[in-house]
């Protein structure tokens, strides 16, 4: 039984397979699709680390109907493009391509997705494409500090491992590892099929449906999937996951020596899921700070008043039941304790004493301008969308993001400040 709802033009609806979609209209012929499976690095069993993100390269290599160099071909050869990304909490495939395309879209994102092989003969092939990855990422300490300092605030939890994972596990991966890991986690029911663009409801159902189905008769019963498309779930034990409580947070303060010429620092804390209410404040708060504009606080302070750094900037990211926010920073190795001392000075700035109701407005105004000029990116919003829905099932909606904003009062930023930016609170983590 499928369940359909709309709002604001707005279609949902649920597969027989248990997947869902959202597809939001859009005024522009090209279409951003792609379906989001809730599984990422949080979802590895403490032997499996990097695990994700190598199933979402494997996923490319093969399914029953089309070679690796087929899948690349497939999209391209009309002037589209295929690609992937894994996260913390969640894998996205997507594509983008001309509307009259959909059909191909619906079918290779389906077939790879639902129907890969991940073929044995691939597997020590792409094992050393993501080394590589690994090791250019750690040419790039200003990369690498996000990964380590994500550590340090989940030390010993999933949360806090590298996405890529550790090149020795890597090479110890055999095939049925990858497929227990899809059998776990590749459920049609962790999925959802989202996308942007000008495609009727009725036909994106009609045509998933039959990409499914085309799927699924190409699947042997011992293939990872077969059991979920055709709901005999009996015939998988069930799923095997690691519950990992989060440990409470203790900040900690680490320098290590990498030989750069120019010093790298992340300063942060543990900070607010998606689902608390606090994280509108934060994210408001963490734009005046560190935010993409030059007239953010830090920005000022380090680069425009005193010189002492090229870039600096301040992030948040709220997973589902926790958060984390930081501030990152590259100057010279003599300069680090004055940068951090400036920083500091300003987060206790903001700790004495609430904002003004003139600086209060200014902040929400240009927060406010930046969302409106980031709905102009339709493939980032296609994106947010899907990861939205899987997780919280509801529709991003930039109207009732700017009621959450104006709505913030000066307090409430205060009193995340107090809660967020005290000293004995902040992690350091300094490469030098």
């Amino acid at each position: 039984m499928t369940k359909q709802t709309s709002t604001t033009n707005i279609f949902t609806e649920t597969l027989p397979c248990g997947m869902r979609i959202v597809a939001i209209p859009s005024i522009t012929n090209v279409v951003y699709c792609g379906i989001a499976v809730k599984t990422g690095t949080r979802d590895e069993l403490s032997h499996e680390s990097g695990m994700a993100h190598f199933c979402e390269h494997l996923t490319f290599k093969g399914t029953h109907h089309r070679s690796s160099r087929q899948i690349i071909n497939y999209m391209e050869s009309v002037g589209g493009d295929l690609n992937a990304y894994t996260g913390k909490e969640e894998t996205i495939y997507y594509a983008t391509f001309l509307k009259e395309h959909f059909p191909k879209a619906a079918n290779i994102l389906t077939d790879i997705v639902l129907g890969s092989t991940y073929p044995d003969h691939e597997m020590s092939k792409e094992v050393e494409v993501v080394i590589d990855e690994i090791e250019s990422y750690n040419d790039s300490p200003a990369e690498l500090i996000f990964d380590e300092f994500e550590n340090i605030i989940f030390r010993n939890h999933p949360l806090g491992r590298n996405i890529l994972g550790e090149a020795d596990k890597l090479r110890r991966f055999s095939s049925e590892d990858v497929r227990s890991f899809i059998r776990r986690n590749y459920r049609p029911e962790n999925m959802v099929f989202f996308l942007y663009g000008q495609i009727p409801g009725k036909k994106i159902v009609d045509t998933l449906n039959k990409a499914i189905t085309q799927v699924s008769s190409s699947l042997h019963p011992e293939s990872p999937l077969y059991p979920h498309l055709f709901k005999q779930t009996d015939l998988q034990p069930a799923p095997c996951t690691e519950t990992v409580q989060l440990p409470p947070y203790q900040a900690a303060h680490v320098t290590k020596n990498k030989d750069t010429h120019q010093a790298h620092v992340m300063m942060g804390t543990r900070a607010y899921s998606a689902r608390d209410p606090r994280h509108i404040a934060l994210y408001l708060l963490n734009n005046i700070l560190g935010g993409p504009g030059m007239s953010s606080r830090f920005n000022i302070i380090l680069r425009e008043n005193n010189g002492l750094v090229y870039t600096v900037e301040s992030n948040m990211t709220s997973y589902t039941d926790t958060g984390i926010w930081n501030v990152y920073f590259g100057c010279d190795p003599h300069d680090v304790k004055r940068c951090i001392r400036l920083i500091q000075k300003e987060l206790e700035r903001w700790t004495c004493a609430p904002i003004s109701d003139r600086a209060l407005a200014a902040a929400k105004r240009q927060i406010k301008g930046q969302i409106g000029v980031s709905y102009d990116n339709f493939e980032n919003v296609a994106l947010a969308s899907g990861k939205t829905y899987l997780h919280y099932h509801i529709i991003r909606d930039r109207e009732a993001l700017y009621q959450k904003i104006d709505a913030l009062t000066a307090q409430e930023l205060y009193q995340v400040a107090c809660e967020l930016f005290s000293p004995e609170k902040l992690s350091i983590l300094v490469y030098q």
